[in-house]
């Protein structure tokens, strides 16, 4: 969760157990995906968003063949050495490995609201500088919807980052809130 207040990066935090995360903003601002200040001065006073850090499979393997000619302990895959990369004590050492970040949620309070629909969101956030997934789309109806994740499961292996499958999101946010999670 990356917190922006006038468009500048104040804070980042894991979501640790859902309860309460680890403060990571020092680790986060080493991220070159991620801006330290937002794009355009049409952003809310506070802005949170929420996202992901990944580590694309092929700065995986570049990190791990460095590791390992280094005589270093290499990693499991991609996600444990994004966590791992990301809960360093040493920003230093995070600014080091290759991680990229998506953002796929936003939420503001105050007189700047956010669109009511979760694709004009993300559009939003592309358009202030946050990376968003490529692949999103926003798709009319079931016969689409089955389409595209057909689509994405014969590109799995070829994509540059690892997935646990496709997220379907309900586009209106009054919907969202009404059909709950």
């Amino acid at each position: 969760s990356l917190q922006y207040q006038h468009g500048r990066l104040v804070s980042a935090v894991t979501r640790g157990d859902g309860e309460s995360g680890e403060d990571i903003s020092e680790n986060a601002k080493t991220i070159r995906s991620i801006p330290l200040q937002l794009l355009g001065d049409q952003y809310p006073d506070f802005l949170e968003v929420r996202g992901e850090v990944l580590m694309k499979k092929p700065d995986f393997e570049q990190l791990n063949a460095t590791l390992e000619t280094a005589g270093q302990k290499t990693f499991v895959n991609p996600r444990n050495a994004a966590a791992g990369s990301l809960r360093q004590h040493d920003p230093a050492i995070t600014r080091t490995r290759p991680l990229s970040f998506f953002a796929y949620a936003a939420y503001t309070t105050g007189e700047n609201q956010l669109p009511q629909q979760h694709d004009q969101i993300m559009s939003t956030l592309s358009d202030w500088g946050l990376p968003v997934n490529p692949h999103r789309q926003r798709l009319p109806d079931q016969t689409h919807i089955m389409e595209f994740i057909e689509q994405i499961r014969a590109q799995r292996d070829t994509l540059r980052y690892e997935i646990d499958g496709v997220v379907l999101k309900v586009d209106d946010l009054l919907d969202q809130a009404t059909l709950g999670e």
